[in-house]
């Protein structure tokens, strides 16, 4: 940061990256005092600089945090896409770490994960943001997609989006309530990873399918041609 004179010799301020210093500076409120305890001013006055300066990247509060949920998803789909690694070395083993990642996303980024579900901003307030969480939500669906691929004979296969749907609500409500890095986590007289495990491996079992890693180890399933979710948005 530096004072500066312009063009026409009046004193401005010059921050060298006003955007994401802006955007530091929220997480550090949100990690403090929670997505709904700050307003767009205590945003630039944690930035060093004047309340009208984030209006330059910012077109109010609600802007500041759907770029912070933006970013928070864009970091949780290459987390989740790591640990899901193609299904290798085979479906429930690689469903099973995604379970974990997300326990661990919402411990280690616990500000990022309030903004991008307890901020209030809709997903679709921007269309980076939605695309973001589709993305994210799409590493989950293709692992739905190939468990669903893996329904035994003569059981009803589930349809793929129900058990994505369902498996996210797990995970979610494992990590939201005892697996969290804040003030927020509850006690729990086992692991949050040991009780989604749990969960899900009952979840599973219930549908009709084999939870015996050893049952996969020749799983050769592959993900859908066009995607979790077909056409890609845009």
């Amino acid at each position: 940061m530096s004072w500066r004179k312009d063009s026409r010799g009046e004193r401005g301020y010059h921050h060298g990256n006003l955007k994401e210093a802006l955007l530091q500076a929220a997480l550090g409120l949100i990690a403090e005092k929670g997505p709904a305890g700050f307003t767009f001013a205590d945003a630039a006055r944690t930035a060093g600089v004047s309340a009208a300066a984030p209006y330059r990247h910012f077109r109010d509060r609600d802007d500041l945090l759907a770029s912070i949920a933006q970013r928070g998803f864009e970091q949780f789909e290459l987390v989740l896409t790591a640990a899901w690694d193609d299904g290798r070395p085979n479906t429930v083993t690689a469903f099973e770490r995604i379970g974990k990642a997300y326990l661990a996303f919402a411990r280690t980024e616990p500000a990022f994960y309030s903004a991008m579900f307890e901020s209030g901003i809709p997903v679709d307030s921007s269309p980076e943001l939605a695309a973001a969480g589709e993305r994210a939500f799409g590493v989950i669906r293709a692992a739905a997609e190939r468990l669903a691929a893996l329904t035994p004979p003569g059981v009803t296969r589930p349809p793929a989006m129900m058990m994505a749907l369902h498996i996210w609500s797990l995970a979610h409500g494992v990590a939201s309530l005892f697996g969290r890095g804040d003030a927020a986590r509850r006690k729990l007289p086992m692991s949050p990873d040991d009780l989604l495990e749990a969960g899900a491996l009952i979840y599973l079992r219930g549908l009709g399918f084999p939870t015996d890693q050893n049952v996969h180890k020749s799983d050769t399933t592959t993900a859908p041609k066009s995607g979790p979710w077909g056409t890609a948005p845009k």
